[in-house]
């Protein structure tokens, strides 16, 4: 028998780190390799992980609603061998870094200077100095776990100095090194645990509005022929296809096709360089009663109007059977928002990390417009909200870009084929 070690996986591109929001297996429960063994969250999507072995669960060594980054073990498995097999892995096992610090010569620790936020948190608070710690997890990585056991023996006084307090805590996120006080209970509040997800919406918004300099514009577009277009094909479409045909899906399309002729909005901020994409794939908020998911439609500039259409029914759907997958959240290059769809008329979106631009639909009202006769007329207006990020966008790219979208969508009429 051998004890085997499951590693967090990287679950998409960019991905760094994993929150376990389930355990789907407990200890001592026998699995087959490709078994799932537990849900992962991350990118605001719950993916399952399967198992990279055939045995029995022996420790589940990350807890559920932990963050562990790629590489971190999860749990341990003990899987069947020989005895030839097993004696050099107990050896190993028993001159592990945690157990024999002065054996980390020699072995790789590409990853020791890596520190996961939890990590950096921990050792602040305790005054640990994180160099003369001896990493376990792939690399040499330093692990929450390893921290933890440092401060369950009581070990930190040893490495504890007023200089490493004050080196190590400038290191800490910013939003780690003031926690904001928990405000009083009074009779009758309800204390609502933070799932998973919630988790990483916050963390991603976070992200998004500390690191991207926002700046925002609007433009009111008449739709009134769109409308009514769509309202008199609407029961017909919906006998015929058998879904929905939705205006948000005339606005992805026009955003879509925009995005094709001014390729510097499907962009993103990279450090050193912006990488201006090659493929139109709109992300589109999908809300639940308390969670919010930004599915993908991949190539959303191929579709037609109808393909788009059965694509957001589809989406939708799979938010709510909380069938949606790690592939259907990844590769999202421009988000197109329906805050029209609970009345909004003007808002300010948030730009979804680490994309260059969110556009907000808000919602369609009858206004008195002045038409260019100079006569008053009640036209099908609504507003387009453009949030950009600065690093990689300014307001003349982002004025044609809006305005293009706005071109496309007054000019769409019963001549526009949907198909």
């Amino acid at each position: 028998m051998a004890i085997e070690q499951m590693a967090m996986p990287q679950l998409g591109e960019s991905v760094t780190e994993g929150t376990i929001s389930k355990w789907l297996v407990s200890p001592g429960d026998h699995v087959n390799k490709y078994d799932p063994i537990a849900e992962v969250m991350t990118d605001k999507v719950n993916a399952e992980v399967p198992s990279s072995f055939t045995g029995t669960i022996t420790e589940l060594v990350g807890e559920e609603g932990q963050t562990l980054a790629v590489g971190e073990i999860i749990c341990k498995i003990e899987t069947e061998k020989t005895e030839t097999q097993e004696a050099p892995k107990r050896e190993e096992e028993q001159s592990t870094p945690a157990n024999n610090p002065s054996h980390g010569a020699g072995k790789d620790r590409s990853n020791k200077a890596r520190y996961s936020p939890a990590v950096l948190r921990l050792a602040g608070e305790h005054g640990i100095q994180l160099e003369q710690v001896e990493g376990t997890g792939a690399g040499g990585r330093i692990t929450r776990k390893d921290i933890q056991k440092i401060i369950d023996s009581g070990m930190q006084q040893k490495t504890e100095t007023p200089k490493a307090a004050a080196v190590q805590a400038p290191q800490e996120p910013k939003q780690q090194q003031k926690q904001a006080p928990a405000p009083a209970l009074s009779a009758g509040d309800i204390e609502i645990p933070v799932t998973g997800v919630r988790k990483a919406i916050a963390a991603n918004m976070h992200k998004s509005k500390t690191e991207i300099p926002h700046a925002w514009t609007m433009m009111e577009v008449d739709v009134t022929n769109m409308t009514a277009y769509r309202n008199s094909i609407k029961d017909s479409f919906k006998q015929n296809e058998g879904f929905n045909l939705t205006f948000f899906a005339f606005f992805v399309k026009a955003a879509a096709q925009a995005l094709k002729e001014f390729p510097q909005m499907n962009s993103m901020w990279a450090g050193d360089k912006i990488v201006q994409k090659k493929d139109i794939n709109i992300s589109i908020a999908v809300a639940t009663e308390d969670s919010l998911f930004v599915p993908v439609i991949k190539h959303a500039d191929e579709k037609t109007i109808k393909g788009i259409a059965r694509e957001i029914t589809d989406l939708a759907k799979k938010v709510r059977d909380g069938k949606l997958t790690a592939d259907d959240m990844q590769g999202g290059t421009f988000t197109v928002n329906n805050t029209g769809s609970f009345g909004s008329v003007q808002s300010m979106g948030i730009i979804n990390h680490p994309q260059a631009a969110i556009l907000q639909v808000e919602s369609i009202v009858k206004r008195p417009v002045v038409m260019n006769n100079g006569m008053i007329a009640v036209r099908d207006m609504v507003n387009l909200c453009l949030s950009l990020d600065h690093r990689v966008l300014d307001g003349l790219v982002c004025g044609r870009f809006l305005g293009r979208v706005k071109e496309i969508l007054e000019n769409i009429d019963e001549n526009t084929s949907v198909y």
